[in-house]
């Protein structure tokens, strides 16, 4: 569920949604969903400040309190 949540948002934001891609890696820590969008679109991805990012992780907590989990985002290049 939490995959689908960005990857949804993330091909709202870019203009290429045929470069998003999303992985999720189960570690001991933490569940980690890397997003990877075409160079051209991290910055819309990340905003101004950060602060694009920051709303989306915002979700993404709202989501694994939701379901108990420890979720983390890494927006990859």
């Amino acid at each position: 569920m939490e995959r689908d949540l960005i990857e949804y948002i993330a091909k709202s934001l870019v203009d290429d949604p045929a470069g998003v891609s999303v992985n999720v890696v189960d570690t001991d820590e933490a569940t980690v969903i890397e997003l990877r969008v075409s160079p051209d679109d991290i910055g819309k991805v990340i905003g101004k400040h950060g602060r694009i990012a920051k709303a989306i992780r915002t979700l993404l907590s709202a989501a694994a309190v939701r379901g108990g989990k420890d979720l983390r985002l890494q927006i990859l290049e």
